[in-house]
């Protein structure tokens, strides 16, 4: 029976999916693969026995074969070369005086290609560096320019919880994130606080933010008024972990009521007071003048 793999090609890369084919294959196994770069070795990091939610069936593809132990000394010998070309292409970048910071260096499999990952503040002329780094490796070149959080995920760092960054552990894609997650999660508006080791703001901010939506729907707009069983009262904040929405009422006083509290005080308010009626003549002759 042919199962639906999950391989990473890279420690911090992400997890792509395949059909094990006619192969039997188990977690923490090692896989040839096709891909769009030529031939690659993965690691088996999931088995399933169905699609993930962001993959289609189509889309899929068997896995080429196992590994032989020649493919598994080729793999070693791939990342010496890959800490040797490291090394190197610092060397060049200080000697050109080039405005780029090296990450990390990935050698495909059958050596066909090597790809070095940088970043840099803006657009970088690297064609001298192309042409020394092709004369010591006889191959082809490709420096790669990624952004700050996609070097967080390949090195790894501590976060602000004092776990390893959400990137390099389980993270596959990285969501749009807004300082309105922030505001929307009564978080302190204090850069320190708010962003991760690369500088931007905290992945972990998307995490919860379908929940507070949610919460929000339900709970009334924050310094409005509102005619309730109570009386007059201002909505003063609302609590998502309580499930709470904290009123001040007309004397000064603060009220905590649930979701549900809030809602019978809106449908048990007063009914409104019509202009002519013997309500609005009573209490126009019960006003002192």
């Amino acid at each position: 029976m042919s199962h639906i793999l999950g391989i990473k090609f890279r420690d911090h890369g992400q997890v792509y999916y395949f059909e094990s084919g006619p192969f039997v294959v188990a977690l923490g196994d090692d896989v040839l693969v096709q891909t769009e770069q030529g031939l690659g070795m993965g690691h088996v990091v999931a088995v399933r026995d169905d699609l993930p939610e962001d993959a289609h069936e189509g889309e899929l593809k068997p896995i080429f074969r196992l590994p032989t132990d020649e493919d598994r000394d080729t793999k070693r010998e791939n990342d010496q070369l890959g800490r040797e070309a490291h090394g190197w292409c610092r060397k060049c970048i200080e000697t050109r005086h080039l405005d780029m910071k090296l990450v990390d260096v990935e050698v495909l499999h059958d050596r066909s290609k090597i790809v070095f990952y940088f970043t840099a503040p803006g657009r970088v002329d690297f064609r001298e560096l192309v042409k020394d780094l092709v004369k010591a490796y006889h191959t082809r070149i490709e420096l790669r320019q990624i952004g700050v959080r996609h070097e967080t995920q390949m090195l790894g760092a501590i976060g602000n919880c004092g776990q390893i960054c959400c990137c390099r552990r389980f993270m596959r894609k990285f969501a749009p994130v807004t300082i309105k997650m922030a505001k929307e999660q009564n978080l302190f508006l204090n850069p320190t606080k708010i962003s991760g080791i690369c500088g931007r703001l905290l992945c972990c901010l998307s995490f919860e933010q379908e929940n507070y939506e949610q919460f929000q729907k339900k709970c009334p707009r924050v310094g409005k008024k509102f005619s309730t069983a109570l009386g007059m009262v201002k909505v003063l904040r609302t609590n998502l972990f309580r499930e709470t929405i904290s009123v001040l009422d007309e004397a000064g006083d603060e009220h905590e009521l649930t979701v549900e509290e809030w809602t019978q005080a809106l449908e048990n308010r007063p009914a409104p007071v019509e202009p002519g009626s013997e309500a609005a003549e009573a209490a126009k002759a019960e006003t002192p003048r």
